[in-house]
């Protein structure tokens, strides 16, 4: 079987890829990705292997997508513009890459006679729906640009299962991180942000109280959504939209307690003002993925902060 990764360049694609690259049900591995978010570092050492192809393209281009179609039997769809921040201060470039980006690879899939992809989804969707844990058939109204063009995605791949014979798995990540999860730039995530304060023996800065939550999740779990959904045999599970998480709730208070006790020197926590668009609490119902997908978070979220306590610290030295 031969799988483009879209954004596989990226944090969480650069994860799949070498699960992808280590399965013996796959014979190729494509990388699509325009390295403005992604860096080539984190597929570097794939490039000679005789089952790894990288294409440096733009999913806003709708030939590119068509070209890391061919020959492809699946697709797993990660190439996105991420952030909330970023979006409320861009919604236009936001919706080019995960409105229409995500609209080509749906349609060059499509016209490639592809007949599966995987595509990444957002917690975000959920907005203002207040009930926790979320379910999957309960969303509310999105707080962001951001949510929108994911809320959107959705759609698309709904319509698309019913119209055309192609089957499209949405995988609503809560919160993912771990290793090649870069702390650079103004939209970097709060996990790297934090170690990355640790490590030079900075105070890293909370937006808002701290006693916002998240469904924080280890890379591997993720990974490991992706790969089953790639692979399931279940025609229940297709066509559908999951949760991808660990079903736990933990405060960036706690997250950051959990952190210090890594570091011999750390530095309390300062408090900026709250991050428009942002939600308060997020939590995970993950029944449905484990009934349908078979899917089992493995790695806890100490551990999972552990290793990338470990990695960032033999990378970002």
């Amino acid at each position: 079987m031969n799988i483009l990764v879209t954004g596989g360049a990226g944090f969480i694609g650069s994860n799949i890829v070498e699960a992808l690259l280590d399965d013996d049900r796959v014979d190729l591995v494509r990388v699509l990705d325009n390295l403005s978010t992604g860096y080539l570092d984190n597929i570097q050492r794939y490039m000679n292997y005789r089952n790894f192809e990288f294409m440096k393209g733009d999913i806003r281009d709708f030939e590119t997508c068509m070209n890391a179609c061919k020959n492809i039997n699946r697709i797993t769809h990660q190439a996105a513009l991420g952030s909330v921040p970023r979006s409320v201060k861009d919604p236009v470039n936001t919706n080019a890459h995960n409105i229409t980006g995500t609209l080509n690879i749906f349609t060059a899939a499509k016209d490639s006679g592809v007949n599966r992809v995987v595509y990444a989804s957002s917690s975000s969707v959920y907005g203002d729906h207040l009930t926790l844990p979320k379910v999957e058939h309960e969303i509310g109204n999105p707080l962001s640009p951001y949510a929108v063009t994911k809320l959107v995605s959705e759609q698309y791949a709904r319509v698309f299962g019913e119209l055309y014979d192609i089957y499209l798995i949405g995988l609503r990540y809560f919160n993912v991180f771990g290793p090649k999860q870069s702390p650079k730039g103004v939209y970097a995530a709060v996990i790297p942000l934090f170690i990355q304060a640790l490590a030079n023996g900075d105070a890293p800065l909370i937006h808002g109280d701290g006693f916002q939550s998240r469904d924080f999740t280890y890379v591997d779990n993720a990974v490991q959504a992706n790969v089953r959904a790639l692979f399931s045999e279940n025609k229940e599970s297709l066509n559908q939209v999951y949760n991808v998480a660990m079903g736990e709730q933990t405060s960036l208070n706690e997250l950051y307690a959990i952190l210090k006790t890594f570091f011999e020197h750390p530095k309390d926590t300062i408090h900026g003002s709250e991050r428009v668009g942002d939600i308060k609490h997020s939590l995970a119902n993950i029944e449905k993925i484990k009934s349908l997908l078979g899917y089992e978070p493995t790695i806890s979220i100490r551990e999972g902060l552990q290793k990338t306590t470990e990695w960032f610290l033999e990378n970002y030295k």
